[in-house]
């Protein structure tokens, strides 16, 4: 129980850097011999955003005007460029990208049917564009996005955090972490390759029911009732992973993958989200090993309730604000 004192923390922490959850995105792609289609997504999230902008490459120019718009609260921007010569071997400049806090995920198509892949930073804005780029470009990049998404996922972490209050010992905290995993990857890798479709926007609201759902479950508990969750945790974690598995699939299609590796990208973005759930759910357990340390049960008590309720309490507010933009 004393997790939950861990989590106040984690809230208080996501709310700082709650403008660095989704990745900038920028897809450079060759259509003919001498142009190439650019696409800029930057997500509205402060005032920096529609500030970053591609520096035009050596030996190109803009041979249209700038179309943009705004969908799903992210700016897109869109033209051609004509380049005197294959950009290969030349240098991509994000400008702007220094003055916020994002990364920035470019993604480079050629007609030969290879791509190249890489997430820059606000301290490492530029890429030289290679002549064959690898496979473990696609691995490295794709990986680290899983990771990255999952870390900042603040209503994936809260429902994990929640499975970790309601189970009681580790055998079956593995079922259940298992049973979730499971779940989501089947999900995540349906809806990512075409198998099958579900909208956005009541997968999101379900999922903030499901944090309430956990929540609710937790203070029953606490008043002698046990539910469902307690019961048959490995149960309620696989249900409720397909729906946060085509959360994550609506994640991946935002930052969008290699046209000729998408399953390699599929697979190393879902290593990427259970390794930074195995980061977590480590970090969790091994703080909580330090608070048992602590002598001041009644102030513990105490912080565990307000905890709970805030979960249940902003879980259940974002089930109405999502229902609300459907």
């Amino acid at each position: 129980m004393l997790l939950k004192i861990f989590f106040l923390f984690a809230v208080l922490a996501t709310s700082l850097f709650a403008d660095i959850i989704r990745p900038s995105y920028v897809e450079i792609i060759q259509k003919t011999a001498d142009s190439y289609s650019i696409l800029l997504k930057v997500p509205q999230t402060n005032s920096e955003s529609s500030e970053i902008k591609v520096k035009t490459i050596d030996g190109c120019k803009e041979i249209n005007p700038h179309l943009r718009n705004v969908i799903n609260n992210s700016a897109i921007e869109r033209y051609i460029l004509e380049c005197k010569d294959t950009i290969k071997g030349k240098t991509v400049e994000i400008e702007g990208l220094e003055d916020t806090k994002m990364d920035l995920l470019l993604r480079l198509e050629f007609s030969d049917n290879s791509s190249q892949s890489a997430l820059l930073n606000p301290l490492n804005r530029t890429y030289t564009i290679k002549e064959d780029a690898s496979r473990l470009q696609i691995i490295k990049t794709y990986t680290w996005l899983g990771i990255t998404h999952i870390l900042m996922g603040f209503d994936h972490l809260m429902f994990v955090f929640l499975l970790l209050l309601i189970v009681k010992n580790m055998r079956r905290l593995l079922w259940t972490i298992t049973a979730f995993t499971l779940a989501h990857s089947i999900t995540m890798a349906g809806a990512t390759l075409g198998i099958v479709h579900v909208p956005q926007q009541p997968v999101e609201a379900i999922i903030a029911l499901s944090i309430l759902f956990l929540a609710m479950e937790i203070l029953h508990e606490q008043e002698g009732r046990v539910g469902l969750a307690s019961k048959y945790p490995w149960i309620i974690a696989f249900i409720f992973g397909l729906l946060h598995g085509f959360g994550f699939a609506g994640a991946l299609a935002e930052i969008g993958l290699p046209h000729h590796a998408i399953t390699l990208a599929l697979v190393f973005f879902n290593i990427g989200v259970e390794l930074g759930q195995l980061i977590f759910v480590t970090t969790v357990i091994l703080f909580a090993l330090l608070l048992k340390k602590l002598k001041h049960p009644h102030l513990i008590k105490s912080l565990e309730t307000i905890v709970i309720y805030f979960i249940g309490g902003l879980s259940a507010f974002w089930v109405f604000e999502r229902v609300a933009a459907f």
